[in-house]
Formats: structure tokens, C-alpha cells, sequence
């Protein structure tokens, strides 16, 4: 396997870990943890952070938002990362 493919291969599991991660958050009660893994670099092309798929401005507000936002942004994030959530 090359670096591309395994770099390809670790992209799409953190992706899928992200997806699991926002479905059992989105489905929980009490308050929404963030969403952040400390894999903090920004992809030029999307605009969002490779770790938690937020933008610099849902990663800036998240310290400011109450449960209702925080939810937003993980829905958001399920969205990015495949996962189906009802409206």
C-alpha cells in the first residue's frame, strides 16, 4: 500500500468514527461535548478542519454556543460526514 492509499484508508475510518461519534451524540441527552480530536488542520479545499469536519467559525463560536447550537453543529457535522439525521 502507498502513502496515498493508506492515507486515503485513515481518512475514510476517521470518517467513520466521526459518524458514529455524532450519531451517539445526537441521540444522547445532557450536554453535547466537542466535537474536536485534537487533529487540528484545516483542509484548504473544504474549508474544514480534517479532525472534527467544523469551519474556523463553528470551531471560533463553540465556546459561545448553548446545547441548542452545539446540536446544530454536530448535525452539520453528521451531515458532512454521510450520516442521515432526521429533521
Amino acid at each position: 500500500m502507498d502513502s496515498a492509499q493508506h492515507s486515503a484508508l485513515h481518512c475514510a475510518s476517521a470518517r467513520q468514527s466521526l459518524a458514529a461519534r455524532a450519531r451517539r451524540v445526537l441521540a444522547a441527552e445532557g450536554p453535547a461535548p466537542s466535537p474536536c480530536v485534537s487533529v487540528c488542520q484545516m483542509d484548504s479545499a473544504s474549508g474544514l478542519c480534517a479532525g472534527c469536519l467544523r469551519s474556523l467559525q463553528e470551531i471560533g463560536a463553540w465556546s459561545s454556543l448553548d446545547d441548542a447550537g452545539r446540536r446544530d453543529v454536530w448535525s452539520r457535522i453528521a451531515g458532512r460526514a454521510g450520516v442521515q439525521t432526521s429533521a
